[in-house]
């Protein structure tokens, strides 16, 4: 009786298994064989369009190399993720704290505070656009209300600028998710613990340091995680804004293997950056979850 009890349990345990093909199916059309593609194309000269291309070995990686194209995109990549990472979060955390007090109106607090993340990435882009129009735009004419030259504002024109210009526009969307994921993290502590922290002598920032930020290193994993995918994968707006302008100041990992590919017709070029993207954030991640990991086990 156990025997066929087993065997019954066992056909059933198997038959389980029968329900991971369609997820698997999807997985590897979709993720596997696209990944072994970018693989076989990064090392042929293929424009995208013609079938008869040749393989050319690491000519593209050696190219792009010295073209200067993998120090320029990596380096603005970096600064644009590492500048978003910490503002985002901090400006988050902060909103989070003044929201969670017992304060009037904070649902509306809330709401406005959250509201630029439901804004699509072009529409956001558009109206950035107009905020830094020189002469015309929002802070020329608030300068110019001031009286300061508001036609010598062009954030987006400056080379050493425009960078920035595009990375507060994400900010700006990136704060409100910040702040709702902190926001349900502090919400999360028991009021007792704070209240013992009190009777202790604890300061707010004491209580801030020692108390609230161990309670929600989870949550501060999280957010720093959305704001590195979030930098890492900048193509939208510098996109619509800035084209990778002026110059190459703007160009990101992910616009520039758009502009090499659809722009310059050079699939191979691009899969061959898109390989070393790949590296690069693989190495990121793992660096990052390891230190982030890590940092919990000690709190």
């Amino acid at each position: 009786m156990q025997k066929k009890r087993k065997e019954k349990s066992l056909v059933m345990t198997n038959r389980m298994y029968l329900f991971l093909i369609p997820a698997l199916t999807m997985f590897v059309i979709f993720w596997v064989i696209p990944l072994l593609m970018l693989f076989r194309y990064s090392i042929t000269n293929f424009n995208g369009i013609n079938q008869n291309y040749d393989y050319v070995g690491f000519k593209n990686f050696i190219t792009l190399w010295k073209e200067n194209i993998i120090g320029i995109s990596i380096k603005n990549t970096v600064t644009y993720t590492v500048i978003l990472v910490f503002v985002s979060n901090v400006a988050g955390l902060a909103l989070a704290m003044a929201l969670n007090a017992k304060i009037r109106m904070k649902g509306f607090y809330r709401t406005a505070a959250y509201l630029p993340t439901l804004f699509s990435a072009i529409v956001i882009g558009f109206i950035w656009t107009y905020v830094y129009m020189p002469s015309n735009g929002l802070i020329a004419t608030l300068m110019n209300q001031v009286g300061m030259d508001g036609s010598k504002f062009n954030i987006l024109a400056g080379f050493k600028s425009a960078l920035y210009g595009i990375t507060i526009v994400d900010i700006w969307k990136n704060i409100g998710t910040a702040m709702i994921i902190y926001l349900a993290g502090l919400q999360t502590i028991d009021e007792s613990m704070l209240e013992a922290g009190q009777i202790d002598g604890c300061t707010g920032f004491q209580l801030m340091r020692y108390v609230k930020l161990p309670l929600i290193s989870a949550t501060i994993t999280i957010n720093v995680i959305l704001s590195v995918i979030a930098g890492l994968k900048a193509f939208d707006y510098v996109f619509i804004m800035t084209n990778g302008g002026p110059g190459k100041s703007t160009n990101t990992l992910m616009y520039t293997i758009y502009k090499i590919a659809f722009t310059d017709q050079m699939l191979g070029k691009s899969a061959a950056l898109s390989v070393i993207a790949f590296i690069v954030i693989i190495a990121i991640t793992i660096v990052m979850l390891f230190f982030m990991n890590k940092r919990e086990v000690e709190l």
